[in-house]
């Protein structure tokens, strides 16, 4: 079952391009980032340049897609979008570089899952404009190196410390995206319920920001539940009492920890006396497998205090003791 709070990409918000901005003005947040990437542009276009190599790393859901494509519609350049798992061969991405188009964007999701192998492709590529394709097979075997147009590669990565320094040192611009305040979250649910034609009013916004784990793509997905518990329940209207009574129902709690989240820290706490208690052991108290719990759940429970990994296992901290305590949605406290 699809998970309400989970910040990676899902088919429903592929289906979302609406909610997108297109414009650096109408991107909210990141402002920082926004600053230097619009100084970038603009010295490139009036260079009548491609952009320097971007790129963009953080946790997901952060918007690194959707600035890529702000950025190709601020340069007035096309862009074609694939990702790391999808290029299987070299040719594959020797057949991309050589029919994009002259300063055009090529974007890389999860760039940190390239082949190595494909990676040596890249390099020439991103330096001198040439691709090497081999021909033949054995000694008869020749390499030919041909010419592409001037690009610009924007990478996006969940975790740059697994790209190879050979690659991350051909990129020239190198931006963090940082989880995002309350206040930018709640202008992006008003602006995204606005495009998705549903009335709610400030405190509601606020409220939705709270749960939203610095998250833009969470955010979006909690407004679109509650607007349908809205429509159900209600008159559609998302008043700030209709939001919190259908967060409550979908058991997303005021700190945006929801029903695995809090299975996670009961145990540790009620079962285990608080820990440290090993990886495997939390697995099977509470029916999860250990990989998810390490890549989905714990980096939110770490980033925001609840649990604090040691060498010898989790160890939930005083504000989890005390949250889950005082939580609503209490659960097994034996």
């Amino acid at each position: 079952m699809e998970r309400l709070l989970d910040a990676k990409l899902s088919i429903e918000d592929l289906n979302e391009e609406s909610l997108r901005p297109r414009t650096l003005d109408e991107y909210i947040g990141q402002q920082k980032v926004k600053e230097k990437i619009r100084i970038f542009i603009e010295a490139a276009k009036k260079r009548k340049e491609p952009l320097d190599h971007v790129l963009l790393y953080g946790p997901p859901g952060l918007g690194k897609t959707t600035l890529a494509n702000v950025i190709a519609h601020e340069m007035g350049v096309d862009i074609k979008v694939t990702s790391g798992p999808a290029i299987e061969k070299a040719g594959d991405l020797v057949a991309i570089l050589t029919n994009i188009g002259e300063n055009n964007i090529l974007f890389i999701d999860e760039i940190h899952r390239l082949n190595r192998t494909i990676e040596e492709v890249l390099y020439p590529a991103m330096e001198d404009l040439k691709v090497d394709i081999v021909i033949g097979k054995g000694p008869s075997a020749k390499t030919i190196r041909l010419s592409i147009p001037p690009f610009t590669l924007i990478g996006a990565t969940t975790r740059a410390g697994l790209l190879s320094s050979p690659l991350r040192n051909r990129f020239g611009i190198i931006e963090r995206l940082d989880y995002y305040t309350i206040e930018e979250l709640s202008q992006i649910i008003k602006r995204s319920a606005s495009i998705l034609k549903c009335d709610i009013d400030d405190r509601a916004c606020i409220e939705i920001a709270k749960r939203s784990r610095g998250t833009p793509r969470v955010a979006n997905r909690l407004l679109k539940r509650i607007r349908d518990f809205a429509m159900v329940k209600y008159d559609g209207i998302i008043t700030y009492e209709v939001a919190v009574e259908g967060l409550e129902m979908f058991e997303v709690d005021e700190l945006g920890l929801d029903i695995v989240d809090r299975n996670i820290l009961e145990a540790i706490i009620y079962k285990f006396g608080g820990g440290p208690v090993g990886l495997s052991t939390i697995a099977a108290a509470i029916g999860e497998d250990e990989g998810t719990i390490e890549d989905i759940y714990e980096p939110y429970l770490i980033q925001e205090g609840f649990l604090v990994k040691t060498a010898r296992g989790r160890v939930a901290t005083q504000k989890a003791i005390t949250h889950i305590a005082k939580s609503k949605f209490g659960g097994d406290k034996r």
